[in-house]
């Protein structure tokens, strides 16, 4: 019974997840990867239409003066005091950023976002963010100035 066990090595081929899978799929990985860690391209879930519907909803406030929750109206277009751009499309949102979750019922007219994702609105920025890192995702920038 030994000699028949060791007579030679048993051969199987790997599972596909196992590694080594489709060369093809490799290749569009890691394409894909390193486009997402240079941030280029990152930026272009938002569509026009998104863009639009968001301008609509947020213009009566800011061309009526009257500025978003946390948005303390100081003559400055809605822009909070000594509150520069923190953020940047492929890094992620530093912690002392404060941001506000978008209002469900514009939730519902742009729809949902991706899965692990999350819309936030920080300042007069529409961001889209992921949800374990906030790394920025996407972005429409200077809703006051639309």
């Amino acid at each position: 019974m030994a000699g028949v066990l060791a007579a030679g090595p048993a051969v199987a081929d790997k599972p596909a997840w196992a590694g080594g899978g489709d060369k093809q799929e490799k290749k569009g990985k890691g394409h894909r990867d390193k486009g997402a860690e240079r941030g280029q391209r990152g930026g272009d879930h938002f569509t026009d239409r998104h863009r639009v519907v968001i301008n609509e909803y947020y213009a009566g406030e800011f061309r009526g003066g009257h500025c978003p929750p946390g948005l303390a109206k100081k003559r400055n277009g809605c822009m909070p005091p000594g509150q520069a751009k923190k953020w940047g499309v492929g890094r992620p949102l530093p912690h002392d950023v404060v941001y506000y979750e978008l209002p469900p019922a514009l939730v519902v007219k742009i729809g949902p976002p991706p899965p692990g994702h999350r819309y936030v609105r920080v300042a007069a920025d529409i961001l889209l963010i992921a949800v374990g890192t906030g790394m920025v995702v996407s972005a429409i920038q200077d809703l006051g100035r639309m």
